[in-house]
């Protein structure tokens, strides 16, 4: 089950869920990865709707470390993903969403 408020959004691959979440040290990786001048310029792509493929599997890999998962970006080439590319898009842009929420 995952919690919105610590920022965890789920994700399924091949049928089984997965905690997803944007630590500092996972958005660190993601923004050196994707040559993003910041990590505003990045969730600003989402926002946008100007993000690739590209950055929406590493968005969705970063959050994945963040919440324990141990794999690697090749692995998700080869999974399925619930809702397919929409529902992976919309994965990461929650994801995004959700770290830079600023807690009441």
């Amino acid at each position: 089950m995952v919690n919105p408020m610590r920022g965890e959004v789920e994700v399924v691959l091949d049928g089984r869920a997965h905690v997803a979440r944007l630590t500092l040290g996972a958005l660190a990786e993601l923004e050196h990865q994707l040559g993003a001048a910041s990590l505003m310029d990045l969730a600003g792509r989402f926002e946008a709707g100007r993000f690739s493929s590209r950055d929406v599997l590493a968005v969705l890999v970063a959050g994945l470390r963040g919440g324990g998962w141990q794999g690697r970006a090749e692995d998700l080439l080869s999974v399925e993903i619930d809702g397919g590319p929409v529902g992976a898009g919309r994965a990461a842009a929650e994801l995004l969403a959700r770290a830079f929420r600023i807690a009441a």
